[in-house]
């Protein structure tokens, strides 16, 4: 099933995935949807934030089903996250019909761009301008590794990035979003199910962390007269660790830029990115307040400068429970079994709409857990399960 959808992106050593929103990756992934989309005789839509939508009856009608994810990846990601939920979408629209159900109410696959933020630092950026929680100015500051903003980079992919924005008309046509997401995890694998449903995402943010010392030689200035930024960050890299594990919470430090970033040149800036996540908020505050306070202590010592900037947050997303609740019933009918509720400590689309659209989740077994890493990994029996389940769900509430 995930066959469908070409390699593109795949580096050819990590044998991971570098889809960044706005690149030639992108656009192969883009034209593939579109391609799929006019397949099935669906009516293709890009929206005013590069958000590409697959509808099955009138878009206008109101009250639409909504299922789909994203085709972006993280920095050699693996082939499920994001894809798995796309390419779900479609086969399962597929089974419905092969059924012979028609649905009653529209319905609509969608792939919402730059979820990861792989290439400008926000994740969800396609779904955040959408729902407004990212305001035009601040999208139009968002800029990449090589110092190419947002607008620049949509428009040489021939967007207008001038049109972008909050889109309450089109959110307010929808009465349901299902996302399909492999899960990113090992529950499901430890409880022995194929398919769970989502009940909330941990609260979550990003940290900046810039330590300023100063550039010197690395074999000529002694150590003690040294304001090696490095020492601070790392030890920081240490107390995150323990932070989490004292609040049963997860700390990482997985991006670095160093400046002049020489062999044998003592850094002037270490900067670091903290992603922290907990089940809840004052958890998650103790840990982030317990690594500030840690890295400025050892900033200190070492006669360094901090500065310390929140870069995104989202706080705790309860999904709605009559959605949620409607989805374990649809989905434990035949088997007469209960389906796994489970919370998750990763960010998505789903958890960005909740505040304006009903949202709901399904996972799909990953027996690794591991995620954003090409070692991803989905059975295919488990996949087609997923596809059952979610045209179920897509019958139970499109279809009645």
């Amino acid at each position: 099933m995930g066959r469908a959808l070409p390699p593109a992106g795949r580096h050819p050593d990590s044998r991971g995935y570098r889809r960044f929103a706005w690149t030639g990756a992108d656009a192969e992934c883009r034209d593939w949807f579109r391609a799929q989309a006019e397949a099935r005789g669906l009516v293709h839509e890009l929206d005013r934030n590069g958000n590409q939508w697959a509808w099955l009856g009138d878009p206008q009608a109101g009250d639409a089903v909504v299922t789909g994810s994203h085709l972006d990846s993280v920095p050699d990601g693996g082939a499920f996250d994001g894809p798995l939920g796309v390419v779900s979408s479609f086969a399962a629209l597929d089974e419905l019909l092969a059924r012979g159900t028609r649905p009653t109410r529209p319905l609509a696959v969608v792939n919402f761009g730059d979820e990861e933020g792989a290439r400008f630092g926000l994740a969800c950026v396609g779904s955040r301008l959408t729902a407004g929680r990212l305001t035009v100015e601040q999208a139009h500051r968002l800029t990449d590794g090589d110092g190419v903003t947002l607008p620049q980079a949509m428009e040489a992919a021939g967007h207008d990035p001038d049109a972008i924005g909050p889109d309450p008309e089109r959110l307010a046509r929808i009465g349901a979003f299902v996302e399909l997401h492999v899960e990113q995890g090992r529950a499901l694998d430890l409880s022995g199910d194929r398919v769970g449903v989502a009940s909330a995402i941990w609260p979550h943010g990003r940290w900046r962390f810039d330590f300023r010392g100063e550039a010197n030689h690395a074999g000529t200035t002694r150590l003690t007269d040294r304001r090696d930024p490095m020492l601070s960050y790392a030890e920081t890299v240490l107390a995150a660790r323990r932070e989490a594990e004292l609040a049963g919470a997860v700390a990482t430090f997985g991006k670095i830029s160093v400046e002049p970033n020489g062999v044998n040149a003592i850094p002037s800036l270490v900067r670091g990115w903290l992603d922290s996540r907990a089940a809840d908020q004052d958890t998650l505050d103790t840990v982030v307040t317990g690594v500030e306070k840690a890295a400025r202590a050892y900033a200190d010592a070492h006669g360094v400068d901090l500065d310390v900037v929140r870069e995104s947050f989202t706080p705790v997303v309860e999904f709605d429970h009559a959605l949620r609740d409607e989805l374990a019933r649809i989905l434990g009918r035949d088997a007469e079994l209960t389906v796994p509720v489970l919370g998750t400590g990763a960010g998505h689309d789903a958890g960005i709409l909740s505040d304006r659209v009903p949202t709901a989740m399904l996972f799909v077994r990953n027996p690794t857990g591991v995620s954003h890493s090409p070692a991803e990994h989905a059975a295919e029996d488990d996949c087609l399960a997923g596809v059952s389940a979610l045209a179920d769900v897509l019958e139970g509430l499109a279809c009645t």
